[in-house]
């Protein structure tokens, strides 16, 4: 076979394990290098699928090959090999994908190409081209997570619905319409240019951002945080960081979500019902993580104008550097929010800077500013929006209307532990308003 005289010299270095140990090491080698696996094939022959298929079938190989031959000294490199030879013999065994094969041979002759690796090359960390790829601004939004929870992060199709919360079926559906569409628009595997970088690279972040956003706060389901997801987002900004060290955007990110996820042991009770940020437990906050969230936000905001991300960051850093929520820095935290709507103005952030300044200013200022944007299309369906009116009417002592908007609040909240706490303040507010008041 020729994957088996491919790593001769590597296994013969390599003792031998039992067939029945070798499953998991396969399972752990492919789940650390799939990515790297896939970009390589894809760039090398332009087809996502092909890429996953021979990927696929270079696992199946080693699961035979290693227990018997041992385990090569680079086992991603082995099955990236094993993988590129299989992709050859397809492409030339099916006529369709002859002129195709002939093509990719003369295109790699003239940019003056290696040939194909043996077994004894690193694997070729190709992923950045992958990332571009799959958050490439031609494909639909709701496609971009779903590819690169697929390719770059190694889940499952069942693995992503679940992450999307849509049967599967839907899912399948929408991984091969973006792949259909990368294929047939001819969208290349490639990294940006200098010059289009700045272009492409916030489509990237805004992709890993999202699928953070839906670990950390949940849109919809039984649970207030998806921590599985929120793990794999970091993981995925973290090969990002690698791969872009010099992109302070990228620090930015990493930095803003290990900092928000730092608290995620603190916001929810031993039911899962959410605790706010003035109830949390700050000493089951993880500190190592905040120390490593801090140092990116310096990284993030030295060298330039900042950035989107770099001031979330900064934001999320004034809130776990405080001991208590009395204690935070909130005219610091006013003047960010100011910052970030020069940057990225939007309903969320403006909502985001009253709740801030009702901190500094009192509930009273605050309220006015929300009563502002009550008008905003894209903040009357969300349920936030409606949840921070009503804490803000409440303090103030307008229980009734305090009451009517934690009612909208419920009406609109996606997660059920998010409905039950918000069916616990209704309840509070209702016990505490007078018989008599207006309203009740």
């Amino acid at each position: 076979m020729p994957e088996q005289a491919a790593d001769a010299d590597d296994a013969a270095d390599s003792p031998q394990r039992p067939a029945e140990s070798v499953g998991p090491l396969v399972e752990a080698v492919f789940r650390e290098e799939r990515g790297r696996l896939l970009a390589s094939l894809a760039g090398r022959f332009g087809d996502l699928d092909l890429a996953e298929e021979v990927a696929s079938e270079a696992v199946e190989a080693a699961l035979t090959h290693w227990p018997s031959h041992g385990v090569p000294a680079r086992p991603g490199a082995w099955l990236l090999t094993t993988a590129r030879r299989k992709a050859v013999d397809r492409l030339r065994r099916d006529q369709a994908y002859a002129a195709r094969l002939a093509i990719l041979q003369v295109e790699a002759d003239r940019a003056g190409s290696a040939p194909p690796a043996d077994a004894g090359e690193d694997l070729p960390d190709e992923r950045l081209q992958l990332f571009f790829t799959c958050a490439h601004p031609a494909l639909a939004a709701e496609d971009r997570g779903a590819l690169t929870l697929r390719c770059l992060a190694g889940l499952s199709t069942p693995q992503v619905a679940r992450a999307y919360l849509v049967p599967s079926a839907t899912m399948a559906q929408r991984i091969v319409r973006a792949k259909k569409k990368i294929r047939q628009a001819r969208i290349p595997f490639r990294v940006p240019t200098a010059d289009e970088l700045p272009e492409r690279l916030p489509g990237v972040l805004q992709v890993i951002y999202s699928i953070f956003t839906e670990g950390y706060a949940a849109s919809s389901g039984p649970d207030l945080q998806r921590l599985e997801l929120a793990e794999e987002a970091l993981r995925l900004a973290r090969i990002l960081r690698r791969l872009l060290p010099g992109q302070r955007e990228v620090a930015g990110l990493l930095g803003l979500m290990l900092l928000i996820h730092a608290r995620r042991q603190a916001r929810t009770g031993p039911g899962g019902e959410p605790v706010l940020l003035d109830e949390q437990d700050r000493r089951r906050w993880d500190h190592a993580m905040i120390e490593e969230g801090r140092h990116l936000v310096v990284v993030a905001l030295t060298g330039g104008p900042p950035g989107l991300y770099g001031v979330q960051a900064a934001i999320a850093a004034l809130h776990d550097e405080a001991p208590d929520l009395a204690s935070t820095d909130w005219p610091q935290i006013v003047a960010l929010y100011d910052v970030l709507l020069t940057i990225a103005p939007s309903p969320v952030v403006a909502l985001n800077r009253a709740a801030a300044v009702a901190m500094r200013d009192g509930a009273e200022a605050g309220l006015a500013l929300l009563e502002e944007l009550a008008g905003e299309p894209r903040l009357r369906g969300y349920p936030p929006f409606a949840a921070a009116r009503a804490d803000l009417l409440c303090r103030l002592g307008r229980l009734p209307e305090a009451a009517a908007a934690y009612r909208q609040a419920l009406e609109l909240a996606g997660t059920e532990p998010e409905r039950a706490r918000l069916r616990r303040r209704l309840a509070q507010v209702r016990a505490s308003t007078p018989d008599d008041a207006p309203g009740t």
